[in-house]
């Protein structure tokens, strides 16, 4: 078994549903060679609630998902370091945002450098399987893992059905291209307003969670569709 496979199997166990692994060379703010890119989707019956409004059970399920991927990504991270490799998880509590909301190395870059998806018209990644009803983390390394084609164009095509439903209007429906500013894509201010200000009035809590661009994307939808296995 290769190094990739034995890596993927460990992230498989721990409890990843999609794995995938990019050449982050081109990614100037990424001090390391290689991204491991992990996501877990959301239970069904969360995002069609979340069509309607954010939900108290979906703020618990964002703490707990993100505490499973940050279980996730440092069993990575212990496995590499075994073997002589450099590694770095990016779990919640090393990743810094600042005033404006980003993180240094966006997990969704290293999505897209991993082939698990683009970034849609919501700002989110998307990926064929789930849309944007998953929850992401990733792994740094200088380990030589096979690396996928990146994915540097947005598949959204003409859809608008995020646009259309964002309660901010804070999307201008904008086709991604790897490199692009945030701001060509989304209002983050008005967003994050909107956010505070539905969240508080469907649960009482002050924290910024709606869901509701990426309930209704036709990607997601797919997702909804599928019989339970």
């Amino acid at each position: 078994m290769s190094l990739t496979e034995q890596l993927k199997e460990i992230l498989y166990k721990q409890g990843a549903v999609l794995v995938g692994i990019g050449d982050m060379r081109q990614v100037r703010e990424c001090r390391f060679p290689v991204g491991v890119s992990v996501a877990v989707p959301l239970p069904k019956h969360v995002v069609r609630d979340l069509k309607t409004a954010p939900t108290k059970e979906y703020y618990e399920l964002y703490g707990s998902l993100n505490s499973r991927l940050n279980t996730i990504v440092k069993a990575g991270e212990a496995f590499l370091k075994e073997l002589g490799y450099d590694a770095w998880a990016q779990t919640t509590e090393r990743v810094k945002v600042n005033e404006e909301n980003r993180s240094e190395l966006p997990h969704k870059t290293v999505a897209t450098r991993a082939g698990l998806g683009w970034i849609g018209k919501n700002c989110l990644l998307v990926t064929p399987e789930y849309g944007s009803a998953i929850r992401l983390s990733s792994l740094l390394t200088d380990a030589p893992l096979e690396c996928a084609e990146p994915i540097l164009k947005s598949q959204c095509g003409g859809c608008t059905l995020c646009v259309q439903n964002c309660p901010a209007g804070a999307l201008a429906g904008t086709l991604w291209e790897a490199g692009m500013e945030r701001s060509k894509i989304v209002d983050v201010d008005s967003c994050y307003r909107k956010q505070k200000e539905i969240m508080y009035a469907n649960t009482g809590i002050d924290t910024d969670l709606c869901g509701r661009c990426f309930a209704v994307c036709a990607y997601t939808q797919k997702y909804l569709k599928q019989e339970e296995k």
